[in-house]
This record gives C-alpha cells, sequence and structure tokens, in this order.
C-alpha cells in the first residue's frame, strides 16, 4: 500500500470509530431506562462472543486463542468491565458531552498511573499534560463537594479504569494476538455480567424496542476498537488521536438533537483544555520517539 495513502485511510478509519463510538453511547442512554448496566454488559459481550467466534471461524484464527495468560486476561477485563459499567451508568446521569469529556482524560490518567505502578519517567511534556488534564476535569465537572454528582464521579472513575486497562492491554499485545484478545474481552465479560445479573433481585430480558439497541451497543463496540486499532496501524498515533477528539462536537451536536441537551459551554472549554493536554502529551511522546541517541 502506499504511504501516501495510508493517512487518508487512517482518518477514514478513525470517522469509523468515532461513529462507532457515538453510537454506542445513544444506545446506552436509550436503554438505561429499562436495562441495569450489568444487562447492558452482560446482553453486549454475548452478542461479542458471537460475533468474535463468527469471524475467528471464518478467518480460520480460532487457533491463536492462547489460555497461557489468562491471569492477565482476568484482571485486565475486570477493570474494563468495572469502567463500562461506570461509563453506562455516566450516560443516563448526566449529558452526553460531559461523559465524552471526561473519558478523554484516559491518557492522563495513563501518565499518572504509569509513573505509580511501572515506574516511568515523567518528562515535562507529560508533567504539563497532567496538569492541564485535572485543570479541565475541574472546568467540566465543577464539583460540589457538599453534594457531588454520582454521574460525574463515575464518568470520571470510568477514565482511571480504562487507563488501568490500557496499560495492561499494552503488555498484551506483545504476545497476544487480537483474535485471542477480543475472545477473552468477551467471553470473560460475559461471565462478568452473567455473575451481576444473578445478583440482582428482577431482571429486565430484552424486548422487541431494547433489543436493536443492545445489538448496536455490542457490533459499535467492537467497531469502535477494531477501526481505531487499524487506524493506529496505518499511521502514527501522533496523526490518529487528535481525529478522535472531534467526538466532543459532534456528541454535543447528538445530545442536541436527541436529547435537547444544552451546549454547556463550560464542558466545551474544559474539554478543549483536556484536548489540548492530550495533544501535548502526544507531540512530547513523539519528540523523544524521535529524538537522536546521544553518541
Amino acid at each position: 500500500m502506499s504511504q501516501t495513502y495510508q493517512p487518508v485511510l487512517a482518518a477514514l478509519w478513525m470517522a469509523g470509530s468515532i461513529v462507532s463510538f457515538s453510537a454506542m453511547a445513544v444506545a446506552g442512554r436509550y436503554v438505561s431506562s429499562v436495562h441495569t448496566t450489568f444487562e447492558i454488559m452482560a446482553s453486549r459481550s454475548f452478542f461479542g462472543l458471537v460475533i468474535v467466534l463468527a469471524l475467528g471461524l471464518a478467518s480460520r484464527r480460532l487457533g491463536e486463542i492462547r489460555s497461557e495468560r489468562l491471569k492477565q486476561h482476568f484482571f485486565r477485563n475486570l477493570f474494563h468491565f468495572s469502567g463500562q459499567n461506570l461509563w453506562f451508568f455516566a450516560l443516563a446521569s448526566i449529558p452526553l458531552a460531559q461523559v465524552f469529556a471526561l473519558e478523554f482524560t484516559t491518557p492522563i490518567w495513563v501518565i499518572v498511573l504509569s509513573f505509580a505502578f511501572l515506574g516511568e519517567r515523567l518528562t515535562g511534556a507529560r508533567m504539563l499534560a497532567a496538569g492541564l488534564g485535572f485543570a479541565g476535569i475541574l472546568i467540566v465537572a465543577r464539583p460540589d463537594f457538599s453534594t457531588l454528582e454520582p454521574g460525574l464521579m463515575t464518568a470520571a472513575a470510568s477514565a482511571i479504569f480504562f487507563a488501568a486497562t490500557i496499560i495492561m492491554t499494552k503488555a498484551l499485545t506483545r504476545q497476544e494476538s487480537i483474535v485471542s484478545i477480543l475472545f477473552w474481552l468477551t467471553g470473560l465479560q460475559l461471565c462478568f455480567g452473567v455473575i451481576a445479573v444473578s445478583l440482582q433481585a428482577t431482571v429486565a430480558w430484552p424486548t422487541a424496542q431494547t433489543l436493536p439497541w443492545l445489538l448496536i451497543i455490542s457490533v459499535c463496540g467492537l467497531m469502535a476498537h477494531y477501526c481505531l486499532t487499524t487506524a493506529l496501524s496505518l499511521a502514527p498515533a501522533s496523526f490518529v488521536m487528535p481525529i478522535d477528539f472531534t467526538r466532543l462536537p459532534l456528541i454535543v451536536l447528538v445530545g442536541m438533537w436527541l436529547f435537547a441537551e444544552p451546549a454547556d459551554t463550560l464542558i466545551l472549554l474544559g474539554g478543549s483544555v483536556i484536548i489540548v493536554a492530550n495533544w501535548i502529551n502526544l507531540r512530547g511522546e513523539n519528540r523523544s520517539r524521535t529524538k537522536p541517541a546521544a553518541v
């Protein structure tokens, strides 16, 4: 493939990722009044597992599934399951733009957790990015510590769990194929979801009205990550990830159109600060990779 067209293809794959993430958020909002987050996650994981097995069988790649690192898969998916439940809870509680703005703090938490648990070096760019990111959180959330909004707290907490998931995924991708990772993602999270649902007093089963939305959540959840991974394989993260930031203004328009959510200026301002923080971090990482080694 010509390198001339790779950035264009990467941008197209990112467009697919953005649409998929946004569609999943809208579907999650629609079913949240009927289903608990555990029911949503159980349905998403069931349909996702069926899709992964079907595609793996069709491409003859099921043999790539490995169990040697089951412990790492278990804890990675436990963190992701927790973060995804918190994310779905937040979707039903606060404006979509607020959820997405706080979700964009995930790379900031990756910096903090990598320093705390992996001993990675804190560069000037990383410290500036982290500081701006937390300033953006305060602008978006505007916390009133006397009455903390559960939706804001769960949206912020989901970003921390997603960051921990990313750190564990980085280690897995060095030795595991995408088929194996997706199989254990959907399979283990289906087990977590079934256990959580079984502990509920009552269970709301999918209906003719909610089943299409649950299918959208399942398909778009897989598509979003597949599109993002493909885009990153075609172009550097410093090119790909800033495209993802267009999710924020897009979801503002979607929230206004479908749910009559107001365009909150402070959410857009705080989200912009978080986006700038991520851009500084990406730029700093790109410079460190291209910097010639000292002799």
